[in-house]
């Protein structure tokens, strides 16, 4: 997605002008517009011309059309967004109130114009726009003294960092300035993979190379984690992948790629955290109930005592009509991150998503057993049946 205008007072009132560059581009839109929002957009309109003569003609004429949203429709084969309302500016082929839809395309502009631009559609426009929020892989291609630190979107590989360095030659009887140049060369290597590598965002690092390199560099890394104590690649080590290639330049991402295992590694990326978080709470609900809830009003009251360590919330809840509804969850969401807990947005495209909108579409893995809300569902329980 392409931000090309972005105008949002303090108040939270304002408009967002944005181009869809792509099919899931079009999924964000579906998600930050809601019924009530205005939108600008190009159209064409069917237009009768009438004669001084009486007789009439009709003419198809592109114009720039602000409706105000009342019907949403997403068309996911064709990737099609409608949107049905009624004309709200001036224009001089349509009459103001007059009903019209707008198809919103891939490379077609438009701008979302809302009385409140909430966080939780500020950050979508935010993960919409900037493609390193949609780079799930990662991949470091390397051979001695070069290599490339690469991001790895839907649509496109972004290099982030690229490392070349001279490795002294080993000589007979001096190997050390050899391993010298090599662990400088590894290091620079490791610095830029914690500065360019989101591990939030990323969920798979390849490490490709010819021969041994890519698993003493490995070995190199995670020796340096230990002695250091650099906690961020120590918990992420599961995330790591060593795989062949034929050298350390970008081209040979290309051949990475398309290996099966790599495939399907990749496959298995894709919302993993969330399925992830999904099991966890559903093991928890098992083996620990006190420490696993969902359900609106039990998540709010287990956020009111600043005990939820993960929330897991379907995008589904931030589609509703219901204004108030919408700004509850927004609000549950805001506090959860104020008080330092992890929050999960769900794809309800997705199976994880699917499976949580079964439990509500709000479930919460809390940080300490809180066995009083047990008790409230049970007295709620009982209170339902008399």
């Amino acid at each position: 997605m392409k931000l090309v205008h972005k105008n949002v007072d303090k108040d939270g009132e304002g408009s967002v002008t944005l181009v869809p560059e792509e099919s899931e581009d079009m999924w964000h839109a579906y998600n930050l517009i809601s019924e009530g929002d205005s939108v600008r957009a190009s159209t064409i309109r069917k237009v009768q011309n009438e004669s001084s003569t009486g007789s009439s003609t009709s003419s198809r004429i592109r114009t720039t059309l602000t409706i105000r949203v009342e019907n949403i429709d997403f068309d996911t084969q064709a990737c099609v967004l409608r949107l049905k309302g009624r004309n709200i500016e001036e224009n001089q082929y349509v009459k103001m109130g007059a009903y019209h839809t707008l198809d919103l395309e891939v490379n077609r502009k438009f701008t979302l114009i809302k009385s409140e631009w909430d966080s939780i559609a500020l950050d979508r426009v935010d993960t919409a726009c900037d493609p390193t929020q949609n780079a799930d892989v990662a991949a470091v291609i390397m051979q001695e003294g070069l290599a490339h630190v690469c991001l790895i979107t839907a649509s496109m590989t972004l290099v982030r960092a690229k490392i070349d360095q001279v490795i002294p030659r080993k000589r007979k009887g001096n190997v050390k300035q050899h391993e010298k140049g090599l662990a400088r060369f590894y290091d620079s290597l490791m610095q830029a993979i914690l500065r360019h590598v989101n591990f939030d965002i990323v969920k798979c690092v390849l490490i490709a190379s010819p021969g041994f390199v890519r698993d003493q560099f490995f070995e190199y890394m995670f020796q340096e984690a230990v002695k250091n104590d650099i906690k961020l690649l120590i918990e992420n080590k599961s995330k790591f992948l060593l795989v062949h290639s034929s050298s350390g330049f970008k081209h040979s991402l290309k051949e990475i790629l398309v290996e099966p295992s790599v495939m399907a590694k990749m496959a298995d990326t894709k919302a993993l955290g969330e399925v992830k978080a999904l099991e966890t709470f559903y093991s928890t609900l098992q083996t620990e109930p006190s420490k696993a809830f969902y359900g609106a009003k039990h998540v709010e009251l287990a956020c009111e005592a600043q005990a939820i360590e993960t929330l897991l919330v379907s995008d589904n809840l931030f589609r509703c009509n219901d204004v108030q509804q919408r700004k509850r969850y927004v609000t549950l969401v805001d506090s959860v991150r104020e008080f330092g807990g992890d929050v999960k947005i769900f794809s309800s495209m997705h199976v994880s998503g699917e499976q949580l909108m079964q439990l509500t579409g709000v479930a919460a893995i809390l940080r300490f057993p809180m066995p009083d809300l047990e008790d409230e569902e049970a007295e709620s329980d009982s209170g339902s049946e008399k």
